[in-house]
């Protein structure tokens, strides 16, 4: 039997369905997620939520001449699927397929890239700001969850929207979740709208009224088939818009909340929503993980999984394999707030991603969910620490580009004691351009006071977080996503000399200065030298390898001996090569004055990474032992001087 799904190629035939048929496709689209995400991961409940919205949004306005801007990505997938997308869905976040988020060298579909959140309001505002300037005639739509409206940005966009009165249309979609549960304020009072659900108030909007809004000016057969299955009059549509008094007081019309997951009702809502003019919110309710019972029973778990079965929800890991990062980040957390009452715990609305979810449970009263805010999750830590605490702020890499400024200012100007743990620090896969923390190395090895370091290992990571927290001033600690080498872990914590590397091989520096090249090697990329090392001593290549562990401040005495005895030096980092320890390093040598050596600097290229399989992006961008045996033979053979990208 031919699915309704294999027919849709965009959106102009999504709108010759009958509602029985978009019913029907909405489980169809839902049954082509779950099996495709099975196979490889992704994010599987916030697209499950956000099936008839999206296809809603698509039935009532004329994209792509109508806009849709989505926030953060992780509800594109349905999007994808009924915009041309269809054929190539099982190929997302495959290495040359599909981006999980949107992207608008994709599809003129996908209007603004997007993957961080709290952006779809500034971005849609703009383009309604340009439409009005080019005299253009169409609907500016951005698309934002609850949680990132807890994101500054977000509330910002809010307020110079109200004020500049252009036609627009944002909506809520209301679930009630982030990644994590929601928390603040905001939360609380979307909460209580929510509760109008089942109101009386609520109920009224729902009894027909077909003639007031066959009134409307709504042209066509399928606007005026949509006004003849309408559930609410325009008039009880306009009263109901009190209820949303903070946004009305903000500027704009508020109306909601509606349920998200009932198309007629909300092809009713969208239609009458154009007609009104000026900034309006729309407030839908919508279940993550809805249409699948594991996801919907434990929304964030199922998330962004990985691969799974999708016929017993049972996500598919090898019970041998050791801890990620993040989970020995956490416990290492906790078992150091354990015996000093001063530690505390942030996150920005990601207490499962990050790990802290155990420091949660362990001591609630020490630890802090800020919501999607970075921003406010550092000057928070920059005060806790002026109040006497020991916060350890656990962010992302790749989210840590948004606190730039307070890191700067509240953080390293007054040279406070605030721990930033960042975790997806280098390439992080299928997540793609916006996702990879290649730039954190950079950013912050700028900033006066700031130390920067990053462990070889899951053990190593301990120790510097034991380091990290007992140490003076402002401290980045970077680490990898996944897990990690399986090595033992030693169960007494020690401090790390600061600005101090570790000497792998050959035992001693006396001996290391003999030989013919040496590998600085900065965090995950030290088990590719010691890899290369080995298998080019084998050729009869001589090979000193460094576990640098701080890109600032720099072990100067060991790499300056070190390229004054080799002649030769290799740097590797998962990082970009601008601005990151290789740059460092060639800093150092240069302001001493060294010059008549050999330097090769591996890293990321000065261009956003795609999405794929780590193994294969590591592999293309040089990051492998192969690559590097690579350069070290290169260099061995050549007799040029001086400073080069081997990338």
């Amino acid at each position: 039997m031919t699915r309704i799904l294999d027919t849709i190629n965009d959106p102009e035939q999504l709108r010759a369905l009958t509602t029985e048929q978009m019913q029907q496709l909405a489980e169809e689209i839902r049954r082509e997620i779950i099996e495709k995400v099975s196979v490889k991961g992704g994010h599987l409940a916030p697209n499950l939520g956000v099936v008839e919205l999206t296809m809603a949004l698509h039935y009532v306005f004329d994209t792509p001449k109508d806009l849709l801007v989505w926030d953060i990505g992780h509800q594109a997938y349905v999007h994808k699927l009924l915009t041309g997308r269809r054929d190539r869905f099982h190929t997302i976040r495959q290495f040359g397929g599909l981006s999980g988020y949107l992207r608008r060298e994709e599809s003129p579909y996908d209007v603004f890239g997007a993957s961080h959140a709290s952006t779809s309001i500034s971005a849609a505002l703009g383009l309604a700001a340009a439409r009005d300037l080019q005299g253009e005639q169409r609907k500016v739509v951005a698309i934002i969850g609850d949680g990132a409206l807890t994101g500054g940005m977000a509330l910002e966009a809010i307020n110079n929207a109200g004020s500049l009165k252009k036609n627009l249309i944002v909506v809520l979609n209301d679930n009630n979740k982030s990644i994590s549960d929601n928390v603040g304020a905001i939360n609380h009072y979307l909460g209580k709208l929510r509760q109008l659900q089942t109101s009386r108030s609520y109920q009224r909007l729902r009894e027909m009224a077909k003639g007031s809004i066959e009134k409307l000016p709504m042209v066509g057969d399928k606007a005026r088939e949509a006004a003849g299955r309408a559930e609410m009059s325009f008039k009880n549509f306009v009263l109901h818009s009190k209820s949303g008094l903070i946004f009305e007081e903000l500027g704009f019309k508020f109306f909601g909340p509606f349920d998200g997951h009932d198309i007629p009702l909300l092809v009713d809502v969208f239609e009458n929503i154009k007609q009104v003019e000026g900034p309006v919110m729309v407030q839908v309710v919508t279940k993550k993980g809805k249409g699948w019972e594991y996801a919907e029973e434990d929304s964030t778990k199922w998330h962004g999984p990985g691969a799974f079965d999708y016929t017993t929800g049972t996500i598919k890991k090898n019970a041998a394999d050791p801890p990620t990062y993040t989970d020995i980040f956490a416990t290492t957390l906790v078992e150091l707030a354990e015996k000093d009452t001063s530690i505390v715990g942030i996150t920005a609305a990601m207490a499962e991603g990050t790990g802290l979810k155990k420091m949660q449970q362990r001591f609630p009263e020490r630890y802090f969910d800020v919501g999607i805010a970075e921003q406010h999750a550092v000057t928070f830590a920059a005060g806790l620490a002026v109040g006497g605490m020991r916060p350890v702020v656990a962010i992302y890499s790749t989210f840590m580009q948004r606190a730039f400024d307070q890191v700067i200012h509240d953080v390293c100007m007054q040279n406070l004691h605030v721990v930033l743990a960042m975790d997806r620090a280098g390439i992080v896969g299928e997540d793609g351009p916006t996702q990879h923390g290649v730039f954190d190395i950079a950013f912050m090895r700028l900033i006066p006071n700031m130390k920067v370091m990053a462990p070889k290992d899951e053990n190593e990571l301990r120790h510097m977080l034991y380091t990290a927290t007992y140490m003076d001033g402002p401290i980045s600690l970077r680490y990898p996503r996944g897990k990690g080498m399986g090595i033992p872990l030693d169960s007494e914590l020690h401090a790390l000399e600061i600005g101090k590397a570790e000497l792998l091989s050959p035992a001693t520096l006396a001996l290391a200065e003999q030989q013919e090249c040496a590998i600085l090697a900065f965090g995950a990329t030290v088990a590719q030298a010691e890899v290369a090392a080995k298998e080019l001593a084998e050729e009869g290549i001589s090979v000193a390898v460094v576990n640098a562990r701080w890109a600032k401040p720099l072990d100067e005495e060991l790499i300056i001996r070190l390229a004054k005895g080799t002649g030769r030096l290799v740097t590797i980092e998962d990082h970009v090569v601008a601005g990151g320890f290789g740059s460092a390093v060639l800093e150092l040598l240069e302001s001493r004055g060294i010059r008549d050596i050999n330097v090769r600097v591996i890293g990321c290229p000065d261009k956003p990474i795609e999405h794929g399989a780590l193994s294969i992006l590591k592999e293309l961008h040089g990051l492998s032992s192969a690559h590097l045996k690579d350069v070290v033979r290169d260099m061995v053979r050549s007799e040029a001087k001086g400073y080069e990208l081997a990338h």
